[in-house]
């Protein structure tokens, strides 16, 4: 379900002293049945398991693919366009109690790398000539007596290019990707339970 950007904005996270020059572009729930305060670190874990790309319905695979295609093309995701090279990490903005801590598994079926991942939200980035865009990840209280997962993409467009390819896959986000991840990720959390040696392999 999509959320005001308040429901981002109002809440004491990490990430707003890392990213105040970046902007909310999406905030969206994710329904955990269930899950209370300590869910996080298993909900991170079923995501890992089961929310892949791999996992996801036909047009979303056709979408990225789609999109991984013209970047090859155009060079969109050359390495001098990526993190450390074009733009700093937010790693690099960390400070000392964070930056000890895990940031999390990296992989090459992970586009965006970890920053940080704490008890009750985690931060991964991404940056290409288009965007540096920020996926955060939070575990939020929800209207009754549940947890709930929470995802905020943070963006900062690279010039107008970046603006104009934001607003072009817009309709795509809300229509098709988020939707299905909706779908993705609150099965992953029914199914939880097959999630376990994922996560204990992921964080060894």
């Amino acid at each position: 379900m999509r959320l005001p950007k308040t429901a981002h904005a109002s809440l004491p996270w990490r990430i707003h002293e890392l990213a105040g020059d970046f902007s909310i572009e999406d905030v969206w729930s994710f329904r955990t049945p269930g899950a209370g305060p300590d869910d996080f670190p298993a909900m991170l874990a079923a995501m890992r398991t089961f929310g892949g790309i791999a996992g996801q319905t036909g047009p979303v695979r056709f979408l990225f693919a789609l999109r991984w295609k013209l970047g090859a093309l155009f060079g969109w995701d050359d390495p001098s366009a990526g993190v450390g090279a074009r733009v700093a990490s937010l790693r690099d903005r960390l400070p000392a109690d964070i930056r000890d801590a895990p940031r999390g598994p990296d992989d090459d079926r992970m586009p965006l790398k970890a920053v940080y991942e704490l008890d009750m939200e985690a931060a991964r980035e991404l940056a290409n000539k288009t965007v540096h865009t920020v996926m955060h990840l939070g575990w939020v209280k929800g209207a009754g007596r549940d947890h709930e997962l929470r995802m905020t993409v943070l963006v900062k467009p690279n010039g107008w290019f970046g603006r104009l390819y934001m607003a072009a896959i817009a309709p795509f986000r809300y229509l098709i990707v988020y939707p299905a991840l909706t779908r993705q990720w609150e099965r992953a959390w029914r199914d939880r339970d097959r999630a376990g040696a994922g996560y204990e392999e992921g964080t060894s």
